[in-house]
């Protein structure tokens, strides 16, 4: 659960969590370092700084490379990319000493830069000076950032190598292999992919599993090259060269069940020297599995329809609404902040559900015939059928029911969300991805059956469903803050965690001056990441199965891993 209330001014509040339009991979490589060590070159390393609240904080950071002053890293860092937001970045490189600390000495830092996501993402590479402290070049040192989008119809590939014979280039023991892979480029420049870790005194290694993204490995192009190089490791940096071969992303898929693909290492100086060289090893593919990564654009795109429930606060403490001061006093002239939210949030919901019909719930109410307090009643009075048609349905049935009922209490919200989580397990049975809900909760205060409604939201993260609650009025919500609670994540009374983040609170007062676009954009901008994690977390795929245009086409149809 997301609380925009807590430590957050209202200015910031109206801008509300950015909906993230996807994410980006950055690499990184620097040419040109300072030297900072006497008897061996520099072993640098990079950490990416990003700033959040004027405060810079370490994201995250690449391996070291040892004794290398024209480095390529091969961490690959993923960000998730905001249009709207200015992220600022700070890269920074440091000459590593074992186990001392990074920053602890001004003679190990070897340069840094300033610049946003969104200039990487613009050009899709920099090339970037690097500077010291008070603005003074670090000689000629630069650093070149690579940027790329992951695209919703995206995936990424688990792949498994290994060797055999590899040659000896150690005179006292045997070689250290690794294996470099790079993508050529249209323009005919190698972008490093995937660096394995070296395996120790072995001419027949098996490297760690990687993944890697298809964008990242082949530019989703299945025929595109990828250059392989099979190096043996030196401290010292300068590695000696076993051999290389050329693959494309058709070539792996050949994999079947029991059978691997191989590739001749070769080492072209050999090749032309000796007669008999048939090669210097081979390289072993010996699986692929592939992830698909699948969007919210996806699900929708392949008829996931969003279904619409509002459940409505009549509890006494609202005030009478034929009272002015009243929050469901129905002003003819403007709408009061119930209908505002409801407005704002339900135009936004009816462009995914195809009938337009939409339940419409009340709670903490005294209702007809016998005026017994309900926590759970259609305000159209009928419990067959409680939607109602497009929003404006929903809005005449309101202000129709305000005169039939006596606002009570208490605040009990744990009935309506048991019930939607009833019905939205309905859904999950069926094992498609044919509908998701969005409960929005209209309060005015604090919930009184605040530990049965913790129960009911650990129950109903299971579900395909999403929680809205927008606080009406001038209330105290700081004590809604336990719904996000200790640790940051939601727990029922008895401990038991959340198993996804359903839940979005803000308070309708940080919106009053603005427009009903900027609540609902705040609101709803977890959604779409919440869908696909339901559906991620059930491996259930979009329906139909998607034409493949931007997945090769032979991976079309292979399950999510």
């Amino acid at each position: 659960m997301n609380d925009v209330q807590d430590g957050t001014s209202p200015g910031a509040a109206l801008g509300g969590p950015a909906a993230c339009v996807s994410k980006v991979e950055l690499r990184v490589a620097c040419k040109a370092l300072l030297d900072r060590d006497t008897l061996n070159k520099s072993d640098p390393c990079v950490i990416l700084m990003v700033q959040a609240q004027g405060q810079w904080t370490e994201f995250d950071r690449t391996e070291v490379i040892k004794s290398n002053l024209h480095p390529v890293f091969a961490k690959v860092f993923t960000l998730d990319y905001y249009f709207e937001e200015v992220q600022k970045l700070r890269f920074e490189v440091y000459d590593i000493h074992g186990t001392h600390s990074i920053g602890t000495r001004d003679d190990d830092f070897l340069g840094g830069v300033e610049c946003t996501l969104g200039q990487i993402v613009a050009q899709k590479k920099i090339i970037k000076p690097l500077f010291l402290k008070y603005g003074k070049y670090a000689g000629k040192s630069t650093i070149t950032v690579h940027a790329e989008e992951i695209s919703g119809n995206n995936g990424y590939v688990e792949l498994f190598f290994c060797a055999k014979k590899l040659d000896d280039k150690d005179l006292f023991s045997k070689s250290d292999p690794f294996l470099e892979i790079y993508r050529i480029n249209d323009d005919g420049t190698e972008q490093l992919v995937h660096r394995t870790e070296v395996i120790k005194n072995n001419l027949n290694p098996v490297w760690e599993p990687f993944k890697v993204s298809l964008i990242s490995l082949c530019s989703c192009d299945e025929d595109r090259k990828l250059k392989c190089l099979v190096w043996d490791y030196d401290s010292r940096g300068k590695h000696d060269f076993i051999g290389e071969f050329y693959a494309t992303f058709r070539e792996m898929q050949k994999i079947g069940s029991g059978s691997k693909v191989t590739w001749d290492c070769m080492n072209p100086k050999y090749k032309l020297r000796k007669k008999n060289y048939k090669n210097s090893g081979v390289v072993i593919l010996s699986e692929l599995k592939l992830h698909r990564v699948y969007s919210f654009l996806d699900y929708i795109m392949g008829g996931c329809q969003i279904h619409f429930t509002v459940a409505i606060d009549f509890t006494a403490s609202n005030g009478d609404p034929r009272n002015s001061c009243s929050l469901h006093y129905i002003n003819p002239y403007q709408p009061n902040e119930y209908l505002k939210a409801l407005i704002a949030v339900g135009e936004i919901c009816q462009d995914y559900d195809s009938d337009k019909r939409f339940s419409a719930l009340g709670f903490g109410a005294r209702i007809p015939p016998n005026y017994e307090v309900s926590h759970d009643f259609a305000i159209n009075f009928n419990p067959e059928d409680d939607e109602c048609e497009e929003i404006q349905g929903v809005v005449e049935a309101y202000q129709n029911c305000l005169p039939k009922i006596q606002l009570y209490g208490p605040t009990n919200v744990s009935p309506i969300i048991s019930r939607i989580a009833k019905l939205s397990a309905g859904e999950a049975t069926v094992k498609e991805a044919s509908r998701y809900h969005i409960l929005l909760i209209l309060t005015d205060g604090v919930v009184t059956d605040m530990a049965d409604t913790r129960e009911a939201i650990v129950r109903a993260s299971y579900q395909p469903l999403s929680i809205i609650i927008v606080g009406v009025g001038n209330a105290d919500f700081t004590d809604m803050q336990i719904l996000d609670g200790d640790d940051g994540v939601l727990r029922s009374p008895k401990g038991e965690p959340v198993l996804r983040d359903i839940v979005q609170f803000v308070p309708f007062r940080d919106f009053k001056t603005a427009s009903p676009a900027a609540l609902a954009k705040c609101v709803l901008a977890e959604v779409p990441k919440q869908v696909v994690e339901y559906y991620s977390h059930k491996a259930i795929c979009p329906m139909p199965p998607l034409p493949s245009c931007d997945f090769p086409a032979s991976l079309a149809n292979t399950p999510t891993e």
